[in-house]
């Protein structure tokens, strides 16, 4: 971790309590609960409005929201830090592909008993599909609060422009090469097409699974890019080669599509919120799917899941009524209306009192819906150099799309550089 972010995180912030009478409801009277989460920029209203929602159906117990974290991985540390030196919250919603890492620790509590002393999960939305994602081994760690995919963004005029039909999007990566490329060369400071590759590695997997391909070995002892990785980093290479994409941050990305200067955006459904609140009038938004690559190719599934650390266990009973209402169907409705992540609980899809009728009238949301058949866990690296094989992965990402290396010279240094990060047997 930089300094910068130690500082950050260390840096004693005001606990903003939504205030609630205490009401007797037997052993959940009178429970104050610490509820943890990341990005405010994305979650802060739906977690006000969740507190809300929560409280008043549970009126015996107040809900506190410590000082988000900016990112994931800030939140992991966080908690990581907490674990050891005390002040952990009772609940915290952690990055999908950070789970393995507090599971194996047993910073997390497993939930699987009280999943089934609750009786059937499908019954209640969660099918084993949706647990999965939130699954290490044999431990349930937690209910999955937030699950996305890659979508397409873009801005309808400039396709319209580079005599593209707004209504008939590519479906295969030729075609949207070929229209990037076709609206680069319309000028004025225009550029074509932004896939969003720093960060982390979730990107990169998209393309991966597309192809069909893995992490790791089956044992997970050695790197498995293989083939299919290098497809992946070559179809890299060709947005930048064919489809004329700049080297631009996400940020400065984000900035140019606001105004109306960038033309597609490959990225989470969460953007969706940001996008509608952030662009200009000259930006006419769709979205749409991501472009086919190989039959049976998968999509990788972003978001976080919430999770219990308190061990005490009659906090446990009010942490665990909280973590059951945001991931039930009122819960993921507000998450889903206030994001655009899609829903990780099935009673909300169809039902016009949950998400029915917002999808039939929310055109920008159903993409993402119908790429749920597609999708899979984020792969999560064993052993405890996980941040810094993201971090090798993305920065070799940034020699291609910097046309510093070929897709061969990455696959190889990459392959070997996250081999040497692994666990030892």
């Amino acid at each position: 971790m930089k300094l910068t972010r130690r500082l950050l995180l260390a840096t004693p912030l005001a606990a903003a309590p939504l205030a609630m009478p205490f009401l007797s409801r037997g052993a959940l009277a009178a429970t104050e609960l610490s509820v943890h989460y990341p990005m405010p920029s994305f979650f802060k209203d739906v977690m006000d409005k969740l507190a809300v929602a929560f409280q008043k159906e549970n009126p015996g117990i107040t809900v506190r929201f410590p000082a988000p974290s900016p990112t994931y991985e800030d939140g992991l540390q966080q908690v990581i830090r907490q674990a050891a030196t005390g002040g952990l919250p009772d609940i915290s919603f952690q990055g999908l592909n950070r789970l393995r890492f507090l599971a194996e620790r047993d910073i997390v509590v497993d939930v699987a008993p009280l999943l089934a002393k609750d009786g059937d999960p499908a019954k209640a939305g969660w099918t084993p599909g949706i647990l999965a994602l939130a699954q290490v081994g044999a431990k349930q760690t937690g209910l999955t609060f937030s699950a996305s995919n890659p979508i397409c963004y873009y801005n309808a005029n400039l396709v319209r422009r580079a005599g593209g039909d707004p209504d008939k999007f590519p479906t295969d990566w030729d075609g949207v090469l070929a229209l990037a490329a076709r609206i680069a060369a319309l000028g004025d400071g225009i550029s074509s097409m932004h896939y969003r590759w720093p960060g982390d590695d979730w990107m990169f997997s998209a393309l991966l699974y597309g192809y069909g391909g893995h992490m790791l070995s089956a044992d997970e002892t050695k790197v498995d890019f293989g083939q299919p990785g290098l497809h992946a980093l070559q179809l890299l290479d060709r947005m930048v080669k064919v489809g004329k994409m700049p080297p631009l941050t996400s940020e400065a990305a984000f900035q140019a599509f606001y105004a109306g200067k960038l033309g597609i955006i490959m990225g989470t459904t969460a953007y969706i919120g940001q996008f509608q609140k952030s662009i200009g009038p000259q930006v006419e938004l769709r979205t749409t799917r991501m472009p086919i690559i190989t039959p049976g190719g998968k999509l990788p599934t972003g978001g976080n899941a919430v999770v219990m650390l308190t061990k005490d266990p009659a906090r446990q009973q009010a942490a665990w009524a909280f973590m059951r209402f945001a991931a039930g169907p009122v819960g993921q409705t507000i998450m889903v209306r206030g994001t655009g992540y899609v829903p990780s609980n099935t009673l909300t899809l169809h039902d016009d009192r949950y998400l029915g009728a917002f999808y039939r009238e929310n055109p920008l949301f159903r993409p993402a819906e119908e790429q749920i058949p597609l999708m899979q866990p984020w792969y999560a690296f064993p052993g405890s150099n996980g941040v810094r094989i993201t971090q090798t992965i993305v920065d070799n990402l940034a020699r291609i799309v910097e046309q510093r290396a070929t897709p061969e010279q990455v696959l190889a240094d990459m392959t070997a550089q996250v081999q040497k990060l692994l666990p030892r047997a």
